[in-house]
């Protein structure tokens, strides 16, 4: 019965497959795309819903028990996010089924997207890190067509800067594979766990997590982010939405289980660095969303925060701050959807990127107006919304552990966030409208419909938390207690 956790990343994997065969048919595209992506995300529900009455699942393939075999395995913090990337994507196939143009659906814009799901949940299911390698590369490869699609020249200046800082971050992981076997014999993550403990984690594995720290730190955008605002600002807005939402969280989510699971005897190194590099992140991250005029410039630096901020939890570790860490993760996935959205198809209406050549659209399109008004509210943590009650969280976390400066400087940057948005609503959708009703441009329903969708997701994320606060709580705990995980996946079935 353990076999359905393969189906997430299996059905997408196959998706994609077909696709390719079906590449001068966009309207089949169009319906076999949704059709499996919602099929996926009904089969993921339903995996979180067992995962949380039956304990963590784990998949063994080829009949080869652990740590000898390739391994899935499914627990609250994985599902959680495997359920909202999926919930997320719909979402943007609506979206991008009336913002791309037929001639790039007809160069397997689908099936790259679909590889590029596939490696996004590969990575957050998988128990080895070897296949956690394979699957950032089938999501990295993915991106790399995705992010070119159209050929403009800033495409494809950015994805050089793209594409190198990612080869070298996957030749630093394959480095940091190599060394760790060699120092402990196994690559399974609850195997890497017992045997780190038993050994203890002395210098060298204290300098082998750094390198893994450094790696995934490149993959989220923490501190070494130079290439990132430029890249998500360069593809086409489905293409960033989809890059905002999830890429960095991949990142941040292996970063996450492998510095609670496995490198987690060492914080006063390992976690203080991850503080430090926070903090340093945060810091940039606010200083480039107020410094700059561009309208994709500021939503990227933003998502740069939201690293930063993140992490925090992280770099505190108590079980309020994983929790927040999580409420967190699970709304900024949405959000920064619904950011890059709004942006594009102010973008589209106007023709213009430039926040100070724009005015009063809030009178030509009113629901956009008030959409991108929730969004700014939601990121900068203003109740209801789904940001709230994360920053609540990693707050709470954070004097519990008496972490004050990184809370003082997390909740900082979210004035930073207010005001680099409030920039956007006062000079975009305020004041006299320079749209005249003869230049004035129809908004498609397939491109309002995807925004309100994600507005009414965070709206409903922050009123009716509690829908999901057994899973989260599950999920912190298992992240706070290994021995858990480890049971899960090494007992005998």
């Amino acid at each position: 019965m353990n076999n359905i956790i393969a189906f997430p990343m299996i059905i997408p994997l196959l998706t994609g497959i077909i696709l390719v065969f079906f590449r001068n048919k966009v309207i089949v595209q169009r319906i076999i795309s949704m059709i499996s992506i919602l099929a996926t995300l009904g089969i993921s529900i339903y995996i979180l819903q067992k995962v949380l009455s039956n304990g963590i699942l784990r998949l063994d393939f080829g009949g080869w028990l652990p740590p000898y075999g390739i391994l899935f395995v499914a627990d609250s913090f994985s599902m959680l996010l495997v359920v909202t990337t999926l919930v997320v994507t719909a979402i943007l196939l609506v979206y991008a089924f009336s913002s791309i143009p037929k001639a790039f659906e007809k160069m397997f814009f689908y099936p790259f997207l679909f590889f590029l799901i596939a490696g996004v949940v590969g990575s957050f299911l998988t128990g080895d890190l070897f296949n956690l390698f394979v699957c950032f590369e089938v999501m990295l490869l993915s991106s790399y067509a995705l992010i070119t699609l159209g050929g403009r020249k800033i495409q494809l200046v950015e994805s050089i800067k793209y594409i190198s800082i990612n080869v070298l971050s996957s030749w630093f992981f394959l480095l940091g594979i190599a060394y760790l076997y060699g120092s402990v014999g196994t690559l399974n993550m609850a195997h890497l766990s017992m045997r780190v403990a038993e050994v203890g984690q002395g210098p060298v594995l204290t300098v082998i997590s750094i390198i893994f720290l450094l790696v995934f730190s490149l993959k989220a955008g923490l501190l070494l982010y130079y290439w990132l605002p430029g890249s998500y600002s360069a593809p086409p807005t489905v293409v960033a939405a989809l890059f905002g939402a999830l890429l960095t969280k991949v990142g941040m989510y292996a970063m996450i289980r492998v510095f609670t699971l496995i490198f987690y005897h060492e914080p006063q190194i390992t976690h203080t660095l991850i503080g430090i590099m926070a903090v340093i992140t945060l810091i940039g991250g606010s200083v480039g969303a107020i410094a700059y005029n561009d309208l994709r410039r500021i939503v990227s630096y933003n998502v740069i925060i939201s690293v930063g901020f993140i992490l925090i939890g992280l770099a505190v570790s108590t079980e309020s701050a994983l929790q927040g860490t999580i409420y967190y993760l699970i709304h900024d996935m949405i959000v920064k959807a619904l950011l890059f959205l709004i942006a594009g198809t102010i973008i589209y209406l106007t023709g213009k990127t430039k926040i100070e050549k724009m005015s009063g659209l809030i009178q030509n399109y009113p629901v956009l107006g008030w959409m991108f008004f929730v969004t700014m509210l939601s990121l900068a943590g203003i109740p209801p919304l789904s940001g709230f009650i994360g920053k609540v969280y990693i707050g709470q976390g954070s004097i519990e552990a008496g972490a004050f400066i990184l809370l003082g400087i997390g909740f900082l940057s979210s004035i930073f966030v207010l005001y680099s948005l409030l920039r956007i609503f006062m000079n975009c959708f305020w004041g006299e409208t320079i749209i005249s009703v003869e230049d004035e441009v129809p908004i498609k329903k397939g491109m309002i419909v995807p925004i309100v969708l994600l507005g009414i997701l965070t709206f409903g994320l922050g009123v009716g938390v509690e829908a999901i606060a057994p899973y989260v709580s599950d999920a912190a705990n298992t992240l706070m207690n290994p021995q858990i995980y480890i049971d899960a996946v090494m007992k005998r079935n």
